[in-house]
């Protein structure tokens, strides 16, 4: 399930403040991850809500 348009304009990674961007690969849990190059974090949406908490974000490969 998408996350709101609205919803993803406000949001900021809470690690450097970059905008997020949502990705949903298929058979995975969905994510919000940063677009900042240097941060790149993943964090994950359970249930349709974002968990945005840096200890919760998967690190870039």
């Amino acid at each position: 399930m998408p996350l709101e348009a609205g919803l993803l304009e406000i949001l900021a990674c809470p690690a450097c403040h970059a905008p997020l961007r949502e990705e949903n690969a298929a058979g995975e849990t969905p994510e919000l991850v940063c677009e900042s190059q240097s941060c790149a974090l993943a964090y994950p949406v359970r249930d349709g809500i974002p968990v945005l908490l840096v200890d919760e974000a998967r690190r870039p490969a």
